[in-house]
């Protein structure tokens, strides 16, 4: 059986899921047989495993970390928000149906059988196990069922490492707070605690951090400092919506209220050359070199938003001039002529789209979740020259959309399957990665390049998987150089 060790926070976006990502690195480093573990998460960005079962992106990610294949026994319960007060649940991989927040929390103890046996399959085959909670386990109304903060360390019987986010202020009173609202048991459950996102000079802050020892009775086991590193992030708080920096090709991303899987674009904006930023208003969009529409957990609406606020249009006035549209998924259904919803998947009922490009979407009860490839077989004329291209990705969707008189098919599946539909500069497709794969991403930025008048970087400077590696043995060393490892060590050892 593999010894756990778990990583809870103080709040949200206090850093637990690229922590727990770079301890699974170290450990892995150190010759150890480790996995990521987190009870529920609650995510737009999933995951499709290699049989077909959806994950959070999170833990897909820290199993990357481990060298592993990720694995749905990593995240046995994953929340998708559709509505503020309900969410698509899938247990195990599978769409067990969308429930209002009040239903799911009356049904969750329920789960409990699931969450140990995924659990328990991970722990027989691994040395250590390192355990992501949720939010703070400090919700004290919450906290009588459960099941991913201190319910599971009890059930497992795990030591914690608890996290504050120094970064907004007030991390010893995050710290501090928190442990003081834990019952005594879960307070001793508590090894130690760890400052995350520091910056500035160390010294002016060690006497806060004897001050803190002092109050809490709990060591700290290091000090984080905010780090400069590329790895997959958890949901919406990502600070990818907030990065922009100047550069050749400029990419502009529609932020969906209700986007998802928006690591589809993180090979992109790692790409030299191109500037990758996300726009929810007609004067951000501004005269892009590339228009994407993302996956959304919510089509109708989100089309409804776009056209409420003028992206629609603002889109439909560059697509016109000349701008190329790429729509993902969702973005893809939306690009069409309408969206039919006969089964209440999202909101029965039916919808125009925005008319770019000709087929209509149908949505079904049934999730499509597999992993694909193939090849572009039109790129429709000489507008973007993406002829033969190879292409890999993951379908996860419930519409089928079909084409209308003068569609074109974008793209053959290795399965014989065709997908997308492509109409002069607009293209859609149900290809999540599809900039993943460094044949097609070359191309595009080429074929952009080409259209602006301008030279294109050097094709092939950058193989993605040995950059992730790269980006996931910088994360381990800087946990190295910040946290008390020999310490966690004997934590991990002596568990509770």
């Amino acid at each position: 059986m593999a010894k756990p060790i778990m990583i809870q926070g103080t709040m949200s976006n206090v850093g637990k899921s690229i922590l727990t990502a770079g301890l699974c690195r170290v450990f892995k480093q150190d010759g150890f047989r480790v996995a990521p573990f987190k009870a529920q998460n609650m995510a737009l960005n999933s995951f499709i495993t290699c049989d077909g079962l959806e994950m959070g992106r999170a833990q897909a990610v820290q199993a990357e970390a481990c060298f592993l294949e990720p694995d749905v026994n990593m995240n046995p319960i994953l929340l998708k928000p559709v509505t503020d007060c309900g969410s698509q649940v899938i247990i195990n991989g599978k769409v067990r149906g969308n429930m209002s927040a009040a239903e799911y929390f009356k049904m969750k103890r329920s789960l409990i059988p699931e969450v140990i046996s995924a659990y328990n399959k991970l722990s027989d085959v691994n040395d250590i196990i390192v355990i992501e909670g949720a939010g703070s386990p400090a919700e004290i109304n919450l906290k009588r069922d459960d099941i991913v903060n201190m319910g599971m360390a009890k059930m497992v019987r795990s030591p914690v490492l608890l996290v504050g986010d120094i970064d907004p202020g007030g991390v010893f009173a995050q710290l501090a707070g928190t442990l003081m609202l834990l019952d005594d048991d879960e307070r001793n459950m508590v090894k130690a605690t760890v400052i995350n996102k520091f910056r500035g000079d160390i010294n002016i802050l060690r006497p806060g951090l004897s001050m803190l020892e002092d109050i809490t009775k709990k060591p700290v086991a290091g000090v984080v400092p905010m780090l400069d590193i590329d790895i997959d992030d958890e949901d919406s708080l990502s600070l990818r919506f907030k990065k922009h920096s100047k550069a050749i090709l400029d990419v502009a991303i529609i932020k969906l209220p209700h986007i998802s899987n928006f690591t589809d674009f993180s090979a992109l904006d790692a790409t030299e050359g191109v500037s990758v930023r996300y726009v929810k208003s007609p004067d951000e969009i501004q005269t892009p070199d590339l228009i994407v529409i993302p996956g959304t957990k919510n089509t109708f609406s989100d089309l409804l938003w776009l056209r409420g606020n003028g992206l629609e249009s603002a889109i439909k006035s560059l697509s016109e001039k000349g701008t190329p549209v790429i729509g993902i998924c969702g973005g893809y259904q939306m690009l069409g002529k309408s969206i039919i919803d006969p089964e209440g998947v999202e909101c029965k009922g039916s919808l125009d789209g925005m008319g770019l490009l000709p087929v209509n979407t149908v949505f079904k009860a049934e999730k499509k979740r597999t992993l694909s490839s193939g090849r572009i077989i039109d790129d429709s004329g000489d507008e973007l020259r993406l002829k033969g291209i190879k292409i890999e990705g993951y379908e996860i969707h419930m519409g089928e959309t079909t084409l209308l008189e003068g569609g074109i098919q974008f793209i053959e599946l290795s399965d014989g399957r065709k997908d997308g539909c492509v109409s002069r500069t607009v293209f859609g497709t149900y290809l999540h990665g599809f900039f993943d794969t460094a044949e097609c991403r070359n191309a595009l930025v080429s074929e952009l390049c080409r259209r602006k008048g301008i030279s294109a970087p050097p094709k092939g400077a950058m193989d993605y998987y040995s950059y992730r590696q790269s980006q996931y043995n910088k994360l381990a060393d800087s946990l190295r150089s910040s946290l008390d490892m020999a310490l966690i060590y004997k934590i991990l050892e002596a568990s509770v």
